[in-house]
Order: C-alpha cells, then sequence, then structure tokens
C-alpha cells in the first residue's frame, strides 16, 4: 500500500484544516508514494521509540506530537533531533503527525477523553465551523449526575489508571458540567467558563494559569500531559488496523511518560 492513501484516510479523520496556525502537522519526514507495510503509532519521537521503529522495520511512524517543530538551519548527529532524523532517514522510515488536528476531529482525543468520562451532550468548547460538524477545540458535557470535586477526581484517577492529579478548587464543590481539553491546554479556562463548566480537565498547565482558575472559581484538574493523550495514539493505531488490515500497526512499546510519581510508603512516612 502507498503512504499517499494512509494519509488520505488520516486527513479525513483529522482534517489539516482544525491543526492550530503556529503547528506543524502532516507528512513531516518522507515520500508519499513509499509502500507502506508496517506502522508503529507513538505520542513523541524519543531516542528511544525511534529505536523500536527501527529495530520493528516501521515504514511509517504517526507520532502525534510533530518531530520538526521549530524552523532548523542544518540537520546533522551534533543534535538529538539531528540524530533522530539521520536515523530515521537511514532507515527509510517516514514520519506523519497530526498533533492538533488530531485534537480536535470529530472522533479525536477530546472527544474520546469526553466520552470516557461518560459525559452527555458532548460539544466543542470551540466550534470548528459548520464545514465540519462536531470538531474544534476541546469538548464540554454535563455529568450524568451531580458529583462532588472529589468524587470526580476519585472516579477520573480509576477510569484513566491515574496514581493522583493536582487540582484547583473545593473537593465539597458540587459539579455538574465538566470540560476537557488533552495536553497543555489551560487556555481553554476562559471558554469553559463562559459555557457554565465547574472543572477543567487538562494535561499540565503553567502556576499561573492555575491561580487564574482561582481567581475565576472554576475547578482546574491536570491529569497529565502524556496520561491525556497516550491513549488516544494507542485508539488511532486500533482504528488503522481495522480500516488496513493488510498493515501491521502497533503503538510503541517502549514509550512512557518522562514523570514518574513517588508515592512514599508508611514505613517512609
Amino acid at each position: 500500500m502507498q503512504l499517499r492513501a494512509i494519509i488520505e484516510f488520516l486527513e479525513r479523520f483529522a482534517p489539516a484544516e482544525l491543526a492550530e496556525k503556529w503547528d506543524n502537522t502532516g507528512l513531516i519526514l518522507g515520500d508519499d508514494t513509499t509502500d507502506v507495510l508496517r506502522v508503529m503509532t507513538c505520542l513523541t519521537l524519543t531516542s528511544d521509540v525511534a529505536a523500536e521503529a527501527v529495530a520493528r522495520q516501521a515504514q511509517l511512524v504517526i507520532s502525534h506530537h510533530p518531530l520538526l517543530f521549530r524552523a532548523v538551519q542544518r540537520l546533522n548527529s551534533s543534535t538529538v533531533e539531528g540524530r533522530l532524523i539521520l536515523q530515521l532517514l537511514q532507515a527509510g522510515v517516514q514520519v506523519y503527525s497530526p498533533h492538533t488536528a488530531f485534537d480536535s476531529a470529530r472522533f479525536g482525543i477530546n472527544q474520546q477523553l469526553a466520552e470516557s468520562l461518560e459525559l452527555e451532550e458532548i460539544r466543542p468548547l470551540r466550534p470548528a465551523g459548520e464545514s465540519l460538524p462536531g470538531a474544534g477545540g476541546a469538548r464540554f458535557g454535563t455529568l450524568p449526575g451531580p458529583v462532588p470535586l472529589g468524587t470526580f477526581i476519585h472516579q477520573l484517577c480509576r477510569r484513566w489508571n491515574l496514581p493522583g492529579v493536582q487540582y484547583v478548587g473545593q473537593t465539597d464543590r458540587v459539579l455538574t458540567k465538566v470540560a476537557v481539553a488533552c495536553g497543555s491546554a489551560a487556555e481553554f479556562l476562559e471558554d469553559a467558563q463562559a459555557a457554565g463548566c465547574d472543572v477543567l480537565v487538562t494535561g499540565e498547565a503553567r502556576f499561573h494559569a492555575c491561580l487564574e482558575a482561582r481567581e475565576r472559581q472554576i475547578g482546574l484538574i491536570l491529569a497529565g500531559h502524556f496520561q491525556t493523550e497516550r491513549p488516544g495514539i494507542e485508539a488511532l493505531a486500533a482504528r488503522l488496523q481495522t480500516t488496513f488490515p493488510e498493515l501491521t500497526v502497533w503503538s510503541s512499546q517502549v514509550e512512557c511518560a518522562p514523570l514518574v510519581w513517588h508515592l512514599p510508603s508508611a514505613e517512609q512516612a
């Protein structure tokens, strides 16, 4: 199968016009006439993930985060990024990145997160417009029933298999409407409040965004950048495998969150 056919599917699933203006999405590295049989998805192309792609003979890596994000003046082995690109080129690995287009797609990462929280009447916080119904930035919806923030956090940790979260707000505050935005997306705080949401769930946020949430008196839950986006990449691999059964598709097996939790034992306390 030519890479072009896979790209056509990806661009229907996560149209390029959904990407933020500052983003770099699409075919980052490669030739769309290349024949592809083995595809790996990942959140970020790090050195260990690239080594896995080469070792397992992937011909295409779909990396959520773009490999080339800022302008570069040279590609050589003196930088981490240069070494990665040279390694992938030498092994004939193509790289495609959907990034914010996938975040905002109708069935993209934010929609998946909202559904995993069992929200009802899910809608985009920033609708993409009539030409792309159901798509747009972030999501919000109504909980099946009112629940205190503390209980909601407990449920979220169980559903997303998290050891814990950081949060802003009072645990006894009753929630009825929730917004969710994967990755680093505290810029949706104002939108969430305007939509009548009681809390915004995102991956990470700057200190001053947390202060802003407190001043706005809207809850903010930080569940981890990796933790809010990696499940979507795994789901994309499954969707690609179903759509193209002639391919071998998998999500990176070595990829892991760069931050880990230290939970002191009772003996250490």
